[in-house]
């Protein structure tokens, strides 16, 4: 089937498209219906099924004659280290990791809390807990211990698996210490915490309660998978960025397989054997998705990489490890890459490596603006494609999926929805808007399989959070548009929508202009409070290195780019140069923050900001043209 029969049949005959793909997962138990619609909004998909994630992840490879085949490749330049792991290698750790939680008393059900840095030991935990029904909660290992408490207090964890220390670039960061803290700081107390002693840092233990990690699995057992029913909780994700009492989104064992290996093969093209790299970090839910469920899902060879775009040690780290482990799909953030331009605009690192192998550049985890895509499609001279999801998804809504139709790149779009999803935009009333208009972007219910199904011991806070604004439908969050095509354009996050006396204007549409300016390595624009038109944009921009031209000069270009591209109706009259954009460490723009300090409004420090005294750099600057109580 082309690409719209397979949507047309996804709306039509969801049990039918749904449960042909899950005939591509092992069952212990057959499901007694594809989709369970009787508890809505509270829906299941396979319901009755039984299965075990693990199993499908590693063990019916390892029966299928992929024993020897790798499935984990860990490449670390902070740590000058490599390994690989094939499936039975990988197997054979996770089992005996999952008789050292048995030992430690945990059983289906319980919740393990992992709070680890980038190394093999962290998907393996994951498999672990998966292996023996355990529901894990992997916590950023970048939290401060403050949201690390929260979250213990929220998931309620038996054990927690953490490490010694992780590696930042120039140092070591002790995750024990941290930990320490967390447990005294919540209310709720683990029984026990398994501690990876790295070599770079020796952690001090507590009697009674830490229990080294290596010695544990020398005198643990292998266990064999344990079944649970689809419905059954594998794991609980924490929103990133979250305050007062987290939102622990809540994803299912069978509903979640069948999207991971499906997306797989139709999404990404990825065939079982084939090299699939996700840049991010495994505390974050692309780490989940596609470091470590849904390639080991498929077959495939998997990278952990413990390191950055650039300055591990440069512009060309990607490139590197590309060409050694011959990738064949990347997928990364647009803020990786427009990191590797800043620093190498023309492409120079790229011409020491060969990359033959690699075929094909996925980005995701904030909105692509149309010259990053150029200057990547150009550099790498493959299909680079920008796609659109969120933690509470788990996968993609709207994608080029090319493993069943490629279709024209429109950059600055993710292209169509995926099957699976019926994606409206509608108004503050819940009417459909026209073609090219911008309104909320929201899914109808019920939602593919593998997105949130609740969250955790919250049911009425998933309501409220994301179900009550349309009735009978998931509000996204984004807004945009979609165009005569039916290709989607996410251009903010609804909140930030600017309203130009009376007009509403997306951040995205201007940071499109500013990012096509060829000084402009990155950018970001805020609405600012404005007495006469309600708000102003104000553009932030990064330059590229190596430009040294007067800011004036280009911020007056700035402004002139945007009358010229959106016109004098943008009202855009102000922008400022800076030295870096405060992000999280997932790499998304805090714009509201920013927002915040332009206004002189009070604000709560980001829990995962990336560098906190770069807030202080931006009210300085804010201070010089009348902003953040400047004159």
């Amino acid at each position: 089937m082309n690409f719209q029969q397979n949507y047309v049949q996804s709306m039509t005959q969801p049990q039918t498209f749904w449960g042909n793909a899950a005939e591509d997962i092992d069952w212990e138990r057959a499901w007694d219906s594809v989709l369970d619609e009787t508890n809505a909004p509270f829906y299941q998909w396979f319901a009755g099924g039984e299965l075990n994630t693990c199993y499908n992840a590693l063990d019916r490879h390892i029966e299928n004659g992929r024993a020897d085949q790798t499935a984990l490749i860990y490449d670390s330049p902070v740590t000058a280290s490599k390994q690989n792991f094939t499936y039975l290698e990988l197997r054979d750790r996770v089992a005996v990791l999952a008789g050292a939680l048995r030992n430690m008393g945990v059983v289906k059900g319980d919740r393990v809390v992992i709070y680890m840095p980038m190394i093999p030991e962290t998907a393996m935990a994951m498999l672990a807990c998966a292996r023996i029904g355990a529901i894990h909660s992997v916590v950023f290992g970048g939290f401060a211990a403050d949201q690390l408490a929260s979250r213990i207090d929220d998931a309620k964890p038996k054990v927690i698996l953490s490490a010694s220390c992780g590696i930042e670039v120039t140092r070591e960061i002790p995750y024990k210490d941290l930990l320490d803290t967390a447990i005294e700081q919540a209310t709720f107390k683990p029984s026990h915490c398994l501690i990876f002693q790295r070599p770079q840092v020796k952690a001090q233990m507590t009697a009674g309660r830490d229990i080294d990690w290596q010695q544990a699995c020398a005198e643990a057992p292998a266990i064999d998978c344990v079944t649970v029913a689809s419905s059954d909780p594998l794991y609980i994700l924490y929103t990133s960025g979250t305050t007062g009492s987290p939102k622990g989104v809540v994803r299912d064992n069978g509903g979640h397989a069948v999207a991971m290996l499906w997306s797989m093969r139709n999404v990404y093209n990825i065939q079982p054997g084939d090299v699939f790299w996700a840049a991010s970090d495994v505390g974050w839910v692309v780490g989940h998705s596609y470091i470590v469920y849904a390639p080991l899902l498929n077959g495939s060879t998997t990278l952990l990489y413990e390191g950055k775009p650039v300055g591990t040690p440069d512009p060309g780290a990607f490139w590197r490890v590309i060409e050694e482990h011959k990738v064949n799909v990347l997928f990364t953030a647009p803020t990786a890459f427009r990191a590797i331009k800043k620093e190498d605009p023309l492409g120079n690192y790229l011409k020491k490596y060969d990359l033959s192998h690699f075929h094909t550049l996925f980005l995701a985890g904030e909105r692509c603006d149309p010259d990053t895509l150029k200057w990547a499609e150009e550099l790498l001279q493959v299909p680079v494609i920008d796609h659109w999801w969120q933690t509470e998804t788990g996968w993609a809504i709207a994608s080029n999926c090319l493993g069943i139709e490629k279709f024209p790149v429109k950059p600055g779009s993710p292209a169509k929805a995926v099957p699976g999803y019926d994606v409206r935009v509608l108004d503050d009333t819940g009417n459909n808007v026209s073609e090219g208009q911008i309104g909320n972007i929201v899914i109808k219910l019920p939602m593919a399989p593998g997105c949130l199904m609740t969250l955790w011991n919250n049911d009425q806070g998933f309501i409220d959070a994301y179900l009550k604004h349309y009735e009978g439908y998931y509000l996204t969050g984004d807004a945009g548009y979609k165009d005569s095509d039916d290709y989607l354009w996410i251009m903010s996050r609804i909140d930030d929508v600017i309203n130009v006396a009376g007009h509403r204007l997306s951040t995205g549409a201007f940071e499109e202009v500013l990012a096509s300016h060829p000084d402009v390595a990155e950018c970001a624009v805020i609405g600012v409070s404005d007495k006469l038109k309600g708000e102003l944009p104000l553009g932030l921009a990064v330059l590229k290195s190596g430009v040294n031209r007067p800011h004036a000069e280009i911020i007056s270009e700035l402004i002139a780019l945007v009358r010229k591209k959106i016109g004098p109706v943008a009202a855009f009259k102000q922008a400022i140069i800076i030295e870096r954009l405060p992000k999280t460490r997932s790499g998304k723009i805090l714009r509201g923050t920013m927002r915040s300090i332009a206004d002189s409004r009070a604000y709560t420090m980001p829990a995962t900001i990336d560098d906190p005294a770069i807030l202080d750099e931006i009210e300085l600057s804010l201070k010089t043209i009348g902003y953040a109580g400047g004159s």
